[in-house]
């Protein structure tokens, strides 16, 4: 039987064998841009001809207008896509001026929107929602982050206290989004870079120790309207990943291959009855380097891997695929995952 992309993603997200493998696709604006202009397609129109299953929806930020090319928080940024923070606010704070500054109201979020969003999709995809909620990258460009790591060590009620505030403001924005759309949402996505090439950018005890009870609060949330939750993190983290298991997160997204301790076929050993993994197909030295015929090869050995069982979401190591990629690539890694993802089971 051949399902739709809703539950095949919810099938997969139980752990069980679905009719394929789902397929996830995401790409900078630029390069999501050409790829429309270069099939003369609409956002719906590309998702369809590349196969994907989900579909993301969105809150309206309804807040005061933002200053000085400020963002919510008061940072300025310059450089390549998101850039470089400019400044940090809390760099030298006291725990008083932590407290007292002007952090976001959660009240700036209206969902109202999302039902029309998702009634538009007729039910059949894998619908994400809620905030990015990227607290850990935000302590880091309130602070600076070397300065957050010595506080860590000199000042840890300082760096508690900015994790409380920022977790707490999207712990709240989330519920008054889950509160009002919940129900039409499968999987709560959210986003916090932990890792680095080599390996996990704060060490498993301090990772413990200031961060994980943030995402145990933020993941209790999503579970507690029903949701999946899918969390974004890029680099070497699988030390971290026992400790994300134990605070109940579902998914792991995007599996950067290439970075230390992330080999597919420990990941699945070690960890892929209680962990989606979504991503892995090195969107780096095969996307973007390679031929069409290197990048179906390369799907395949992954797909035999990752496949059994469930669990496993197909697509790139990396969310924003880049402009530089070529489209033939990417097509070659859709077609090869409906082509050969299909379990045989007779579903």
């Amino acid at each position: 039987m051949v399902m739709t992309s809703r539950e095949r993603v919810l099938t997969t997200f139980a752990h069980e064998e679905p009719d394929r493998v789902p397929l996830w696709f995401g790409a900078s604006r630029e390069m999501w841009e050409g790829m429309q202009k270069k099939f003369s397609l609409d956002d719906e129109g590309l998702k369809l001809k590349l196969g994907d299953d989900f579909r993301p929806v969105h809150a309206r930020d309804s807040g005061p207008a933002l200053k000085d090319s400020a963002n919510r928080l008061g940072i300025k940024r310059e450089g390549i896509g998101c850039g470089q923070a400019l400044n940090h606010p809390l760099a030298k704070a006291t725990l008083k001026e932590i407290h007292d500054f002007p952090w976001p109201d959660p009240k700036w979020y209206d969902a109202s929107g999302i039902k029309a969003q998702v009634e538009a999709r007729k039910g059949k995809y894998a619908i994400m929602g809620g905030l990015w909620s990227p607290f850990w990258h935000e302590a880091n460009d309130l602070l600076g982050m070397e300065n957050l790591f010595m506080k860590m060590y000199d000042e840890p009620e300082a760096v508690d206290a900015v994790f409380e505030h920022l977790s707490s403001y999207y712990f709240e924005a989330n519920k008054r989004i889950f509160d009002t759309a919940g129900k039409y949402i499968d999987i709560f996505f959210m986003g916090n870079d932990l890792g680095s090439q080599n390996g996990p950018l704060v060490s498993p005890e301090l990772f413990r120790r200031f961060l994980l009870p943030h995402f145990r609060k933020l993941i209790e949330l999503g579970h507690a309207y029903n949701l999946k939750v899918q969390l974004h993190c890029c680099g070497g983290i699988e030390p971290l990943i026992p400790g994300l298991i134990s605070v109940g997160l579902d998914a792991l997204h995007a599996v950067q291959t290439t970075c230390a301790g992330m080999d597919l076929v420990q990941l699945k050993k070690n960890y892929g009855k209680r962990m989606v993994f979504n991503g892995g197909i090195d969107s780096h030295h095969i996307l973007m380097e390679s031929t069409p015929e290197v990048v179906r090869e390369r799907t395949k050995e992954i797909l035999k891997i990752m496949m059994p069982g469930g669990g496993y979401v197909a697509g790139a190591s990396h969310d924003t695929v880049l402009p530089e990629t070529p489209v033939e690539n990417v097509l070659a890694m859709c077609d090869t995952v409906r082509e050969f993802g299909k379990y045989n089971n007779n579903k």
